[in-house]
């Protein structure tokens, strides 16, 4: 049904481009969508919050760390190859002519210097925000401040023209300080044990109270891009001129996207996991037309941990846990079509990039796409790069005029590039988290029989505990297969343990528990 919805969007948009609609109509065709997406966003912060802490406070701190650092690689090392895949696909085909600029009006865009340093600052400091409710609605960015003109005494000189930097908060959301402070929180919460158990509980209940409210609203995700496809595409002016200018460039970053697609994300699957990846491909096809209708990772989230739980089987804390960080730290799509934009850009210009000025611009594509998700069409990141390699910024308004293709396009590869990481980790610590799960019933059963006996300790004396011991011992030695007849075996730690709890309780040193 969601497959449907975007062919039917799609048909629809082009057939209603042609009935001269008024600006009225349009935003009625589009209101749906846009009510849609709202609702979408607006479970993102909870969603991100409940699932995280839910999932890290059931884990051991240090199956946490080897999830975080396995996560963080495999989402580098796609990074990288992405942006490579991307360099040396616009470098073969080289699709800037320095015509199009001659039959293409380029927009003044007013814009000052951008640093990278600036840049990477702005990503550190937005991971440790000083307000976490802050961090809901607004981010720290660095901003270009122009100096006032002033008169010195009475003559006509004034301060240099340029511009200082000043530290504001934008609007926008704070994804990656959130993600940061709720990783933090659960990894806390998890060493707590059964103290904590309450506060776990809530938040399991808070997430599955989420992911009910996203399941009934699914049920108008037809509706709701069938009315973003069309109204994105009513709202473009001339679509024919720009596919006639801009056809090369398009073609480079799809076939740059498809190659990334098809052949380096399933590749690196296989060579680690040895699975087939079209079954999570075909797993995720729900996330990723959805990904694809609105063009947010973000509004596609909820749908992915479905996907990725119930398609896929994928452990709910592992999927919890490596979805929402791969949203805002897992841009393959970004990098690589940011590393193509700045070299066509580069290419309409008739200017030759260096070997030295290529390296900067993959390095600096990986980097930005880490922590800059959040801004619309990549354009802080691509004017990152034009500026670290001394390039003209106004060319970028002649790109923007397709991204709203090239958006869904990286949008859904995101997706997808989240999904074969968490079934990846989850084939390397899932069986960890069973035996771990094993071992936490194993000691509360341990804890049961213990309270049991030590109730038995209180009323009778050492004597007569010893015998119940003794007793007990001998119906169920440390030895035998399982604690209370369970199938599985006890393995030394297990039998050691046992050994001394019998003797404590025997001896009665185990007064309460």
């Amino acid at each position: 049904m969601t497959i449907l919805s975007v062919i039917i969007g799609l048909i629809l948009g082009f057939v209603l481009r042609g009935q001269d609609l008024s600006q009225e109509t349009i935003v009625l065709i589009n209101f749906p969508g846009e009510i849609f997406m709202q609702i979408l966003k607006l479970m993102i912060l909870p969603l991100i919050f409940a699932s995280l802490v839910a999932a890290l406070a059931q884990m051991d701190p240090k199956e946490s760390g080897q999830m975080g650092l396995l996560t963080v690689g495999y989402y580098t090392m796609t990074t990288v190859l992405s942006t490579i895949t991307g360099i040396i696909l616009v470098l073969l085909i080289h699709p800037g002519d320095p015509t199009i600029k001659n039959d293409w009006m380029i927009q003044h865009i007013e814009h000052t210097q951008v640093s990278p340093l600036d840049t990477f600052l702005d990503v550190v400091r937005n991971m440790f925000p000083e307000n976490v409710i802050q961090a809901a609605f607004q981010r720290v960015q660095t901003v270009y401040v122009p100096y006032k003109h002033k008169y010195q005494n009475v003559s006509n000189h004034t301060h240099p023209s340029g511009y200082r930097k000043q530290m504001a908060h934008v609007p926008g959301m704070n994804i990656l300080g959130i993600i940061v402070f709720c990783t933090g929180f659960g990894i806390v919460i998890s060493q707590f044990g059964e103290k904590a158990k309450i506060i776990v509980d809530f938040f399991v209940i808070f997430e599955a109270v989420i992911m009910k409210i996203v399941e009934l609203l699914m049920w108008f995700a037809p509706l709701g891009i069938v009315c973003l496809i069309a109204g994105n595409l009513l709202e473009l002016e001339d679509l024919s001129d720009t596919a006639a200018v801009l056809l090369m460039y398009v073609l480079t970053v799809i076939a740059g996207l498809l190659f990334h697609t098809i052949v380096t994300m399933p590749c690196v699957y296989l060579l680690l996991t040895r699975k087939n990846p079209l079954r999570v491909v075909k797993g995720m096809t729900q996330a990723l037309v959805t990904a694809f209708g609105t063009a947010s990772g973000g509004a596609a989230l909820p749908i992915s941990m479905q996907c990725l739980e119930e398609n896929l089987k994928v452990d709910r804390r592992i999927a919890r846990f490596v979805l929402p960080l791969g949203s805002t730290i897992n841009m393959d799509g970004n990098a690589l079509y940011e590393a193509v934009a700045v070299i066509f850009i580069a290419q309409l210009n008739n200017i030759t990039l260096s070997l030295a000025e290529v390296i900067t611009v993959s390095f600096i594509a990986t980097i930005a796409s880490l922590g800059l998700n959040s801004v619309p069409a990549g354009l802080v990141s691509i004017l990152v790069i034009l500026n670290t390699v001394g390039l003209p910024i106004n060319d970028v308004s002649l790109i923007i005029t397709v991204d709203w293709l090239l958006d869904r396009m990286r949008t859904s590869i995101n997706v997808l590039g989240d999904a074969f990481v968490a079934d990846a980790i989850a084939y390397y610590l899932g069986d960890q988290l069973k035996e771990t799960d094993k071992e936490n019933v194993f000691h509360q059963e341990i804890q049961d029989e213990i309270k049991m006996l030590a109730s038995a300790s209180h009323s009778r004396r050492t004597s007569n505990a010893s015998a119940v011991m003794s007793s007990r011992a001998s119906i169920v030695p440390p030895q035998t297969p399982s604690l209370l007849n369970a199938p599985d075996p006890l393995n030394w730690k297990q039998t050691a343990l046992l050994q001394k709890l019998y003797a404590d309780i025997s001896l009665g040193k185990v007064e309460d528990v």
